[in-house]
């Protein structure tokens, strides 16, 4: 199993050496990313011992708690937080999305409520046009009720012509026999009684047969008007109609420049997110570079640390022994060639300057130990004071402690700077009693340790890294500097990109709107042709058969006129052969 560990050293000798590495675990892998904290335990590790203290590391550890695997968990923690917040995005974009789904079903649940308004009053209109329909149907039943009676006076009209030729016949008959006589020189009545009686019925009967119109004029007259009527109240729906397509054009030529508009805007807001992209991404980029270079700046200030506090370390373990020095502290061939008198003046103005520096070292001391001896005593008084004075003891007592330890602290190195004067002065003096040609025991002498090779060492590497730290932190600068500059263009180009989106969203919308308009007014569009025009058809029909029956009405009329005109003659010609 992985788990994400920081890495300890215990010190266990001089310079470091011996110390032991552990790891001490601070998280365990569920998934890839998934992380759970675990209770801290501390798992001993020689594979880290190559690591710096405090340094974070990934271990790979078996079910029977030995280690397996160790490796740095710089880059994959860049990793880490790279992924997360590439989720983090896509669940802001996933956030965005929904949101802009919800709008929509609100703007599309809004838009069904209205056509659903729409559809009631389309419901409304096409029944009223069925009523119309019907009344138009009822109408027509009529006209075709009187066309009916039309043509039953037409038949009765034709049956009558028929019987009026056959009295027109039996007269021309009776003159021509008449007018025979008459060239006969036969006298008398032309007609007897009987047969006048019999001619005078026959011309009653045609004159009652002749078929009145009047009644049927007006039928048709009224409708003639109702179908006026009809075609006036469908005119305005039709002018509606003529409305709805120019709104309808108006509207698809709209929605073509808004289409257009909006691939346009389309085509800049992808090139603007692709531009974001590759801006986020160089920004990442420099983001890791930035933390790595950070990380390799913190090690190397850890580093310098280390470097520093091993070189005061050396500086007390070569004051505070006598076997070990840090250097060569006197320039002995000079000594060597030296008068003696000027030798021994130097070692007496060593000794005196020592003698002094030992006195007032010792001052120092002894005030160090009353300070001691007056913070017991203040204890003590604490200890047995009441409560309304211990609050001053203890200011006092504080006040005292650090003055113990400012005093403290300075003697720290003047002590140190004792003992090397010390060996400088030993030095001084073996030389001067060589010279004066006593036997010195040097054994002492040749097994010094010389640590000034090593601090020398010590040096130069926290040059080095004082350097290199340096140039890192102007790195670092420079980067931030940069990454600030970057990030600015960044938010800008997000900001410009989220008011593109606005803007695209705004003409969607629009759009969108502009088609539902487009087809709500195509649906009106079919539903007034669809109602309208069988309507129309039936008003056309209605009043081409009126027009028809008007046309028979006429012959009927002039058929009756010619009938009563033939029967006045005819009863003249009868009165005549009467006479």
């Amino acid at each position: 199993m992985l788990y994400l560990a920081e890495v300890q050293k215990q010190k266990g000798g001089l310079l470091g050496g011996g110390s032991k590495a552990e790891l001490k675990l601070l998280a365990c892998q569920k998934t890839d990313q998934n992380w759970n904290p675990v209770t801290e335990e501390v798992i001993a590790a020689e594979e880290a011992s190559k690591l710096n203290d405090g340094a974070l590391v990934l271990v790979e550890i078996n079910p029977n708690r030995q280690v397996q695997r160790v490796q740095e968990a710089g880059r994959p923690l860049v990793n880490i937080l790279q992924n997360f917040s590439r989720q983090l995005e896509k669940f802001k974009l996933k956030e965005d999305e929904i949101d802009q789904w919800k709008q929509s079903l609100t703007f599309q649940a809004q838009e069904l409520n209205r056509r659903e308004m729409d559809m009631e009053v389309r419901l409304e209109q096409l029944q009223q046009a069925e009523d119309d329909f019907q009344r138009l149907d009822e109408q027509k039943q009529e006209v075709d009720a009187s066309r009916e009676e039309i043509e039953r006076l037409q038949a009765e009209i034709d049956r009558n012509r028929q019987e009026l030729e056959g009295a027109w016949e039996h007269l021309r008959g009776e003159q021509r026999r008449l007018e025979e006589r008459e060239a006969d020189g036969q006298q008398g009545t032309v007609l007897d009684e009987e047969q006048s009686r019999v001619m005078s019925e026959l011309l009653d009967r045609l004159s009652s047969r002749v078929a009145p119109t009047e009644a049927v004029r007006e039928h048709l007259h009224f409708a003639f008007e109702l179908v006026e009527n009809q075609q006036t109240t469908l005119n305005p729906h039709w002018q509606k109609l003529e409305q709805q397509k120019t709104l309808a054009t108006q509207h698809q030529q709209e929605i073509e420049q808004l289409a257009q508009t909006l691939s346009d805007r389309q085509h800049a807001w992808q090139q603007a997110q692709n531009s974001l992209a590759q801006q986020t991404g160089l920004l990442q980029v420099n983001t890791a570079d930035l933390a790595n270079k950070q990380e390799y700046a913190r090690m190397l200030q850890e580093q310098l640390r280390n470097q520093e506090d091993l070189y005061q370390q050396i500086h007390s373990l070569a004051a505070t022994s006598d076997g070990v020095v840090l250097s060569q502290q006197v320039d002995v061939a000079t000594l060597q060639k030296m008068p003696l008198d000027e030798l021994q003046k130097i070692v007496k103005d060593i000794q005196d300057k020592l003698e002094i520096d030992s006195s007032f070292v010792h001052d120092q001391e002894q005030e160090l130990k009353y300070k001691q001896e007056a913070i017991e005593e203040l204890n003590n008084k604490i200890n047995q004071a009441s409560n309304q004075d211990i609050i001053n003891l203890e200011m006092e007592l504080t006040d005292e402690k650090d003055l113990y330890q400012m005093l403290n602290s300075s003697l720290v190195g003047q002590r140190r700077n004792l003992l090397q004067r010390q060996k400088v002065l030993k030095q001084h003096q073996n030389i001067l009693l060589r010279r004066q040609g006593q036997i010195i025991d040097d054994v002492e002498e040749n097994q010094q340790i010389n640590l000034g090779p090593i601090l020398s060492q010590i040096e130069i590497q926290r040059q080095q890294y004082s350097q290199e730290i340096q140039k890192l932190e102007k790195e670092i600068e420079q980067m931030r500097a940069g990454m600030e500059l970057a990030q600015g263009m960044v938010d800008n180009q997000t900001h410009d990109l989220e008011e593109k989106r606005q803007e695209l969203k705004a003409i969607e919308e629009n759009l969108l709107s502009v088609r539902t308009a487009s087809a709500q007014c195509w649906g009106q569009i079919n539903l007034y042709q669809e109602a309208l025009q069988p309507i129309q058809d039936a008003v056309d029909s209605l009043r081409h058969k009126l027009q028809g029956v008007a046309e028979s009405l006429n012959q009927v009329q002039e058929t009756g006129d010619y009938q009563l005109q033939a029967i006045a003659q005819m009863r003249q010609t009868l009165q005549s052969l009467m006479s």
